[in-house]
């Protein structure tokens, strides 16, 4: 028997973890939100170590996983908004660079050819740095730590960040479209 279908199991526990933390944000139970983060980052983390480690990858998994992340930091910082938790302006980035790129890989994969995920290191650190972000609003909504001077500093690496990672999607992706639909020019 294989094991290949496990991490696209935890993503899939991941994507409904996304219900609980929202309700639990909005009804102010800031620290079992908090946890459910937690375990939702946790499962992140083993998922792509199993997949890697083992060789368990899947065409579903490749999908899944990245939207299983782009939904939870959505829906989670869409909730922080309206809670007025993060500036709004700073979930329109986050939202709109998610757009993008998704927006950028569909039309990419409908025009030109198909789209072969590769996070870039700018993407990783968008991603870490709103993790942590979301991570120190919810423990500063829960316990008043930490200091929002904090909470200013993490929330302009994330609109950093986010915008220089989508940039860069873009860019990068608008070359690759360019060298592939015109062949012998660079």
């Amino acid at each position: 028997m294989t094991w290949k279908w496990l991490p696209n199991a935890i993503c899939v526990v991941r994507v409904l973890l996304v219900g609980p933390i929202v309700l639990m944000t909005l009804e102010g139970r800031y620290l079992e939100a908090l946890a459910l983060i937690v375990v939702a980052g946790g499962s992140d983390v083993v998922d792509g170590f199993l997949a890697r480690t083992y060789g368990w990858r899947t065409p579903l998994g490749s999908l899944l996983d990245p939207a299983a992340d782009k939904l939870l930091i959505i829906s989670v910082f869409v909730t922080l908004a309206y809670e007025g938790l993060v500036p709004v302006f700073v979930t329109v980035v986050v939202v709109l660079r998610d757009v993008v790129i998704i927006g950028g890989a569909a039309f990419y994969q409908w025009l030109i050819a198909p789209v072969e995920g590769e996070p870039t290191i700018i993407s990783k650190l968008n991603t870490a740095c709103q993790l942590l972000f979301v991570f120190c609003v919810l423990t500063g909504a829960a316990l008043s730590w930490p200091p929002m001077s904090v909470l200013n500093v993490l929330g302009a690496a994330v609109l950093f960040t986010s915008l220089t990672s989508g940039l860069n999607y873009v860019v990068g992706w608008s070359k690759r479209a360019w060298r592939k639909t015109h062949p012998g020019s660079q």
